[in-house]
């Protein structure tokens, strides 16, 4: 055999070899590109009355004050840990080191999960500014406050299911007809507490989504103050515009920020009952919650469209801001209601 022959022979035995490697490279691509589709999908709503009557009726309890929005905010971090792909803020490979959508989305439920869980332990459960805090939700509430980038020594996950034992050992107190030291005390002042937080996270992400058009803003800093200051000067007429690759971010924010809080809202109707009723204030209640009914409604569009408000395209943050800002001007009428004597 000549020397040509040969070299023949060894790169007909390398082209198979390398189409082999292309077709391997390509499969392996398509499969992370499926499965994170698949991973990005959100979390269904669910019915707050049935999963409390579920959870209780495992744990042989009665329902009582406080039960629903325990077990509601057990379910929404439950939901968060274990949806499609599982926890992935914290992920570092693909394809959940590139999906920063659900990423966002991942946020936005645990950024009320904490304002929550606070509320739980600064409010919810003492009767007054002197009471001793609760000893499960002491420990729990900064749990979710843990970082959630962490992957490891201790991943995100752990200490957000160690909250969620916390949360559990709570139910089961405020469930127990002998214990008295564990409570969940329905007040306006209560409620109107956390709905002050609640009325100032959705404000923010209102300006936000509306900047992702830009847009010039008076400077309101300093409305109703005259003797007000800050640290820096400013100017009296400011610019701003989200930049386009934080654009879908902080849609994705909104959207896991109105699942989580659509859901406490919905626990609070049930724990609140009888204070929104003295407060005649329902009605308040059910259409914020239908507004946020509505910023939960399906994204007919793969990607986050930014037109002009007038424009040819659609702008899905516009529609978001403009159903938020209606649920929070809602709640700033619900929160006068309850200060109400």
């Amino acid at each position: 055999m000549s020397k040509l022959d040969s070299i023949k022979l060894s790169l007909g035995r390398l082209v198979p070899g390398r189409k082999t490697a292309l077709v391997s490279v390509g499969a392996i691509v398509l499969f992370v590109v499926a499965l994170g589709i698949y991973w990005s999908r959100e979390p269904a709503l669910f019915d707050v009355n049935a999963v409390t009557a579920q959870r209780l009726g495992e744990n042989g309890s009665e329902a009582v004050i406080g039960s629903t929005s325990t077990v509601t905010l057990i379910t929404v971090a439950e939901t968060m840990l274990g949806k499609s792909g599982g926890f992935i803020s914290n992920d570092v490979m693909p394809p959940g080191l590139y999906l920063d959508n659900i990423a966002n989305w991942e946020f936005g439920v645990l950024v009320q999960m904490r304002d929550f869980s606070r509320a739980f332990r600064e409010n919810f459960s003492r009767s007054q500014s002197q009471s001793k805090e609760d000893v499960d939700l002491n420990r729990a509430e900064p749990k979710f406050n843990f970082d959630n980038t962490s992957w490891l020594f201790p991943p995100s996950e752990r200490e957000y299911r160690e909250a969620i034992g916390l949360l559990e050992s709570y139910l089961a107190r405020i469930s127990d007809p002998g214990n008295e030291d564990a409570q969940f005390y329905s007040r306006a002042d209560n409620l109107a507490s956390w709905l002050l937080n609640v009325e100032s996270r959705l404000g923010s992400l209102s300006q936000r989504l509306s900047a992702s058009v830009g847009q010039a803003r008076a400077n309101t800093e300093f409305v109703g103050d005259a003797s007000a200051t800050q640290s820096t000067p400013t100017r009296a007429e400011v610019s701003v515009r989200t930049p386009w690759t934080q654009i879908d971010d902080v849609f994705y924010e909104a959207r896991g920020t109105t699942w989580a809080l659509l859901h406490f809202l919905r626990a609070a109707e049930v724990d609140f009952e009888q204070v929104l009723a003295d407060k005649n204030a329902q009605a308040s209640v059910d259409q914020i919650i239908r507004e946020l009914e509505a910023s939960q409604r399906a994204v007919m569009f793969p990607i986050i469209l930014n037109g002009s408000g007038f424009g040819v395209f659609a702008n899905h943050s516009l529609t978001m801001a403009n159903y938020i800002s209606r649920a929070n001007a809602a709640i700033s009428d619900l929160r006068d209601l309850l200060s109400q004597g």
